[in-house]
């Protein structure tokens, strides 16, 4: 009888023991608030590269997503309760810059490594534990201001989110200002829960600009175009990334229509040639977004999780060569691995990261599209 129950206990162990081999995915995103608009494509896209691979290096991939309700406290809760209790491994989130940050406080403070799926500044003291995979603010206002120059372009009037994400979008129209390309006439925000602007659009067209910069994102993203409409605005619409979004097209309308923005080439990849970097690895993405969600994909924030995953999932590889998943020293070799990643072609981008840096990506990161007829075209 005792030789039985040693038996019992020692295959418990080894379950056990096999159980914690996973790697353990917490992804975090805003399926309901807000910020769902993009939250929820996220979540779409975490689906679409769980279902392009759910192992690595032998291990399968255990994927745990929690909704943040589009709120920063909700995150940090979110993301405590991933690490002290469901024992991930790497963090991925969030749907808004606001609980990105949140989000990216407490991975460091637990030393757990966090992949960053919305633009932001980290400047966390001490050992970095995060990176952000989109194009970084600056560089999506710097291809914009280009574009504004050869549009004539040179007094811009600016609207934009009052939180983070607004910040960074305002800082990068007021560096291409310092470069000589543009002049930053208005520094107008809004409520990402607001459903009116008309009093910060009467300042902006007060200001007389050639232009006008979209520092919004998603479904609310389009309050200052319809009131730039409303008032018969006649001049140029610009934005980033932030506004490709399907509730965006359909909110906006005609008063959206030829907005030109800075986006990640997996926007337009059956137009790119069949050598391009992102060609290849956005019709997997596509492929696998259709077989996870059973619908094809219209928007650039889905794309953003699976690049995430990529990088996850080659940190992953070379991190299990040092350590088994499940403890101190795998997360810290798979933080580790994160910024050894060199020249990893995402839908995106080409990536590389190295510590002390938050992004990882260069020129190639970026096109300029224009919205016509409801569609997003290159507009090279």
């Amino acid at each position: 009888m005792r030789a039985f129950k040693l038996l019992l206990l020692s295959t418990a162990l080894a379950m056990t023991t096999a159980a914690s081999a996973e790697i353990r995915v917490g992804f975090v995103t805003s399926l309901s608030g807000a910020g769902s608009s993009i939250g929820i494509p996220y979540g779409r896209g975490a689906a679409a590269a769980y279902e392009y691979r759910s192992e690595v290096g032998g291990e399968k991939i255990r994927l745990i997503q929690l909704d943040d309700g589009s709120d920063p406290s909700s995150a940090t809760r979110n993301t405590r309760k991933l690490v002290e209790e469901e024992k991930v491994d790497i963090l991925i989130g969030t749907a808004t810059a606001p609980s990105t940050i949140a989000m990216a406080a407490v991975a460091g403070e637990l030393k757990t490594p966090m992949i960053a799926v919305s633009p932001i500044n980290l400047t966390a003291s001490g050992e970095q534990w995060a990176i952000a995979v989109p194009q970084p603010a600056t560089l999506l206002v710097k291809v914009v201001a280009d574009r504004m120059v050869r549009d004539g372009v040179k007094n811009v009037g600016f609207i934009g989110f009052s939180d983070a994400w607004g910040d960074l979008v305002y800082t990068g129209a007021k560096a291409a200002e310092q470069a000589g390309l543009i002049k930053v006439l208005t520094n107008e925000r809004y409520a990402r829960a607001d459903t009116s602007v008309t009093g910060q659009i009467l300042k902006v067209m007060a200001a007389r600009p050639d232009g006008v910069l979209n520092g919004g994102s998603g479904t609310q993203g389009a309050l200052p175009l319809l009131s730039l409409a409303e008032r018969g605005y006649k001049g140029r619409n610009y934005g980033t990334v932030a506004l490709i979004n399907p509730d965006f097209v359909r909110v906006g309308g005609k008063a959206a229509e030829g907005i030109q923005v800075s986006a990640g080439p997996v926007i337009v990849a059956e137009q790119l040639p069949d050598n391009h970097f992102s060609k290849k690895i956005s019709l997997a993405f596509r492929e696998a977004y259709q077989k996870a969600n059973n619908m094809p994909t219209t928007d650039v924030f889905s794309a953003y999780a699976f690049d995430g995953w990529l990088i996850f999932l080659g940190a992953a590889e070379r991190a299990l060569k040092v350590a088994k998943p499940g403890t101190p020293e795998f997360r810290t070799a798979l933080k580790d691995e994160i910024f050894k990643t060199k020249e990893l072609a995402g839908t995106h981008a080409v990536y590389n990261f190295k510590p002390g840096e938050t992004y990882g990506v260069d020129d190639r990161a970026l096109v300029i599209v224009k919205l016509e007829n409801g569609t997003w075209k290159y507009a090279p």
